[in-house]
């Protein structure tokens, strides 16, 4: 059985291809149930998440991601993530590969965010913030890059050194990245908002969105939390990965359908609507855009397939 750690991971999982992956497999016949999701209490700390998502296209590959989050794992300087794919034979039932499953995780979510952006982002989009310096931001940096001629790229966090430190990463890897200290003016003049927080409250108020902005929420995965306001939601043309995880979990979804602000038939398109080209994503250069995810199990199913064919020798 093949066993892929964090670095072999990211290794077999290059942007261009993991983005035509996911894309391929939003477009094709992936069996998804409805992903357990089991808060577990730890003591003096804020709640963790146990994520169980299974997936199958039949015949070929099945699969099952065994995934945690424990937020207040910053303060032991270990990632928020941690978890663990594996991968079966669909056919025979054979197990066939275990895969690091936070790599993975952070991965197929910034390369599905850019997969909904070739849809969604003005196509001449030139500037790129991201909002949130965890294990996400790198990734939605270089993610994003792949389909849009993005020019400058900023990145804003609570903590200014958490931000330097990433921004310091991403210049590593070849892209010029600035850090943002004042959120409201880095969002006024950004063509791609790219948000990846944990955050319970609003941090993008729609108001400070310009015209032809494509807003990505990615990381408030709970009905309590928010990334959005509802002026963003007012604004604008709203997309999401699956309707039926995020009128279920996102909480940028579930609050302003329950308040009114936002009604079923108001979400535009899902991901695969957009990849079938049943729904033409952004229609207008002065459209605001918003794409809510809150991942689906056949984006794991999707990642792990190619990493495993691209280690393995067909």
């Amino acid at each position: 059985m093949l066993v892929l750690n964090a670095e072999q991971t990211r290794a077999a999982l290059p942007w261009p291809e993991l983005i035509e992956a996911l894309a391929t497999m939003f477009a094709g016949d992936c069996v998804t149930p409805v992903r357990h999701h089991h808060d577990m209490e730890v003591p003096g700390e804020r709640a963790a998440t146990l994520l169980l998502m299974p997936a199958w296209v039949p015949g070929r590959y099945a699969g099952v991601k065994i995934l945690s989050v424990f937020p207040d794992n910053a303060q032991r300087s270990l990632p928020a993530i941690f978890g663990t794919y594996l991968l079966s034979s669909a056919k025979t039932g054979e197990m066939l590969a275990a895969i690091d499953g936070g790599e993975l995780t952070a991965r197929r979510t910034a390369a599905t965010s850019a997969l909904a952006a070739r849809s969604l982002a003005h196509p001449e989009a030139k500037e790129l913030l991201v909002c949130g310096t965890g294990r996400l931001s790198l990734n939605l940096l270089q993610a994003h890059a792949v389909t849009r001629p993005l020019q400058r790229f900023r990145i804003w966090g609570r903590n200014l050194d958490n931000a330097e430190r990433i921004a310091g990463q991403a210049r590593a890897v070849g892209l010029e990245v600035e850090t943002a200290a004042d959120l409201e003016a880095a969002v006024r003049t950004a063509d791609i908002v790219s948000c990846a927080t944990l955050s319970a409250e609003p941090l993008v108020s729609g108001d400070w969105l310009k015209p032809g902005a494509h807003l990505d929420l990615i990381g408030a995965f709970k009905p309590s939390m928010r990334e959005s306001d509802d002026a963003a939601i007012r604004r604008a043309s709203v997309f999401v990965d699956t309707r039926a995880g995020a009128m279920a979990e996102a909480g940028d979804i579930v609050q302003p359908l329950k308040s009114g602000v936002l009604t079923e038939a108001g979400i535009q398109a899902e991901l695969a609507e957009l990849v079938a080209s049943r729904h033409p994503g952004r229609t207008d250069g002065s459209e605001i855009t918003l794409f809510k995810s809150v991942g689906a199990a056949l984006e794991d199913l999707a990642g792990a397939i190619l990493a495993y064919e691209t280690t393995v020798p067909r």
